[in-house]
């Protein structure tokens, strides 16, 4: 059973920063890509950044140059540096992995930005 933990999370006012984590059960060499995507209230579910399993990364438009996507490969843990934060930002955000045929998602950190 594959298992991913979101965690760092949390309420920071506009311009400021936060690091999300999400720490895999398995060695994260075992999926093709790892990504994190977001949900605000009452819209659907978007992406935010992904990185594959060779390191590349992608970005949603609304997130470049603000948001860096990394892993560590020997923590098994895939990393989401937010930086510049806006209050379009809030949302629940979901780690997310990806191999042949199968697809799973962490249980959401609540990332909330006001003043």
């Amino acid at each position: 059973q594959v298992q991913l933990v979101e965690s760092g999370g949390g309420l920071v006012q506009p311009g400021g920063s936060l690091t999300l984590s999400c720490a895999a059960s398995l060695s994260i060499f075992s999926f093709n890509a790892m990504g994190w995507y977001r949900q605000a209230p009452g819209k659907d579910r978007e992406l935010v950044a992904t990185i594959t399993s060779t390191g590349s990364p992608n970005y949603a438009d609304s997130v470049k140059g603000r948001f860096t996507i990394s892993r560590h490969n020997a923590k098994k843990t895939v990393y989401l540096q937010m930086d510049s934060l806006k209050p379009e930002d809030t949302a629940v955000y979901y780690c997310n992995a990806d191999r042949i045929m199968e697809t799973y998602w962490g249980q959401g950190t609540q990332v909330t930005v006001s003043s």
